[in-house]
C-alpha cells in the first residue's frame, strides 16, 4: 500500500462491521414465509443467496432504489422455491427488517481496531448501501465518539461504487482521497469505487478464498486487527 500519511478510514457497514443472526439466513426467510403461506426450503438459502447476488449490481446509474434490495431478497426466496401471490408483501418485509440493528452482531474485531484508530487521532467515517439509519446503528452498538461522520446510500441517493458517495463523505469528514482509506468486503462497491475517486483500499476477506487482488494501492486482510499496520 502507498505510504502516503492517512488521516480518514472509511469503513463499509455490512459484513465489514455487522453480521446478520437467524433472522436472515434461511432458517429465518423461511418464518418470514410462513407468515406469508409461502413454502420455502431453507437448506438451499446459500445457493439461492448467490444465484441473487447478481442483481446488486443492475442499479440503473448506481442510483439508490429501494426496489433493488426487495428483488434482491425476492429472488432469494424464490431460489428457495418460494412462490405465491404474497411474495412481494414478504419480500418487502424482509427489507424493512434489514434496517433494524437487533438482528445483527459486531465482529469481535471491529471494537478493538477502532479504538485503536480513535487512539491514534485518524477520522473514521461509515459508507454504506443500507437505508439502515447509521445515528441509530452508533447508538446501539455504542459506537459514539468513534465515528467521524457517516452517509448511507438512501440518505445521499447513490450507491456504492459511484463516486458521488465517496467523495461526499471525503467532504463530510474535510479530508482528501489522498489521505482517505477504505475498508470493505465488496471490491466491486467498496474498493473499485475508492480507487476510483483516488482513494486507497483494504478488502476484508474474512472466509477462505484468495488472499490476493493484484491491484496497486489495495491490500487484503482477514480480521481487522491487522488493518492498524497497514496505515
Amino acid at each position: 500500500m502507498s505510504t502516503t500519511s492517512t488521516t480518514a478510514v472509511f469503513f463499509d457497514v455490512d459484513f465489514t462491521l455487522i453480521y446478520p443472526g437467524p433472522t436472515f439466513q434461511g432458517i429465518g426467510y423461511q418464518r418470514f414465509c410462513s407468515r406469508y403461506g409461502i413454502d420455502i426450503d431453507p437448506s438451499r438459502f446459500a445457493d439461492a443467496v448467490l444465484s441473487a447476488s447478481a442483481s446488486l449490481s443492475e442499479a440503473q446509474g448506481h442510483i439508490y432504489d429501494p426496489e433493488i434490495f426487495v428483488g434482491y431478497t425476492k429472488r432469494i426466496i424464490e431460489g428457495m422455491g418460494g412462490r405465491g401471490a404474497r411474495l412481494d408483501a414478504c419480500a418487502n418485509e424482509i427489507y424493512r427488517e434489514w434496517a433494524a440493528c437487533h438482528h445483527f452482531s459486531l465482529y469481535d474485531d471491529v471494537m478493538p481496531a477502532l479504538r485503536e484508530l480513535a487512539d491514534r487521532g485518524l477520522k473514521v467515517g461509515l459508507i454504506s448501501n443500507s437505508h439502515r439509519c447509521l445515528a441509530t446503528f452508533e447508538r446501539h452498538f455504542e459506537l459514539q465518539g468513534l465515528i467521524a461522520g457517516a452517509l448511507s446510500s438512501s440518505e445521499h441517493g447513490f450507491l456504492k461504487p459511484h463516486r458521488s458517495i465517496f467523495e461526499s463523505a471525503l467532504t463530510l469528514l474535510g479530508v482528501t482521497a489522498r489521505e482517505s482509506v477504505m475498508v470493505g468486503d465488496s471490491m466491486e462497491h467498496d474498493i473499485e469505487g475508492a480507487l476510483g475517486v483516488g482513494m486507497r483500499g483494504v478488502l476484508v476477506q474474512r472466509f477462505a478464498g484468495p488472499a490476493s487482488v493484484g491491484l496497486p494501492d489495495v491490500s487484503v486482510i482477514r480480521d481487522l486487527a491487522e488493518l492498524p499496520a497497514l496505515l
